[in-house]
């Protein structure tokens, strides 16, 4: 049986765990206020779940999601993902996450930060771009004619085909956006982020109570196709 490691465990991070359940994966979660604080996800989410520490989960997981403010990215243990495939989650909020000159200027990503953090894992951006209540209501089964499908950005092709299997396994189709440098194309306000799994977008956002819609491979190639920088 395969192991979904999350290295934080907040809203994309206990979405993702009910996901990883339901598809029949184990469960390792973690947060930076330590595993009793997960005591209540872990007994909703049953006995394929458990918490731990983020050092635990890393080495525990076949797949390992990172899923904490951007600003704490220097936390994730390198060690233990060591040869991993680690999805990226992160977005950049500079209200919360402070400024970080190379992201304004345009001259890396927000993934390509903590591949330079984890040197020997294998770092996909996946999972930012959709609000996690749409991560949720959208999931259905391999072959669904009503299936949604997500971005995924990276530079190792084994580690890309390795994330195309968790999405498929959560409920998802994968679209290749290309490489880590790349991923910018659906990062925050850009017209593959939220929106096209939004009912009701407002302008480049969504509001809390939106229901969600399918968005197939299709809708996602223009979206990501429209993006523009600077």
């Amino acid at each position: 049986m395969s192991t979904l490691g999350l290295i934080g465990s907040g809203h994309i991070g206990s979405t993702l765990a009910r996901l990883g359940v339901a598809a029949g994966l184990d469960v390792v979660l973690s947060n930076s206020r330590g595993p009793e604080t997960l005591a209540e996800l872990v007994a909703e989410l049953g006995p394929r779940a458990r918490a731990a520490t983020p050092a635990e989960a890393a080495a525990a997981g076949d797949w390992v999601v990172v899923t904490v403010p951007l600003k704490n990215y220097r936390q994730v243990p390198v060690a233990p993902l060591a040869g991993k495939v680690v999805l990226d989650t992160n977005n950049y909020y500079p209200e919360r996450d402070g400024q970080i000159a190379e992201l304004d200027a345009e001259e890396t990503t927000t993934s390509g930060l903590l591949q330079r953090h984890l040197p020997d894992a294998k770092v996909i951006k996946a999972f930012n771009n959709i609000f996690f209540k749409h991560l949720a209501a959208l999931a259905r089964p391999t072959g669904a004619a009503d299936r949604s499908a997500l971005p995924i950005a990276g530079d190792d092709p084994e580690a890309k085909a390795s994330a195309t299997r968790l999405l498929d396994l959560l409920g998802f189709d994968a679209v290749d956006a290309g490489t880590l440098a790349d991923s910018w194309r659906f990062q925050r306000d850009t017209p593959a982020y939220a929106v096209p799994y939004a009912q009701d977008p407002q302008g480049l956002g969504i509001t809390a109570d939106d229901p969600g819609r399918i968005a197939d491979a299709a809708t996602l190639r223009t979206a990501l196709a429209a993006a523009t920088r600077g």
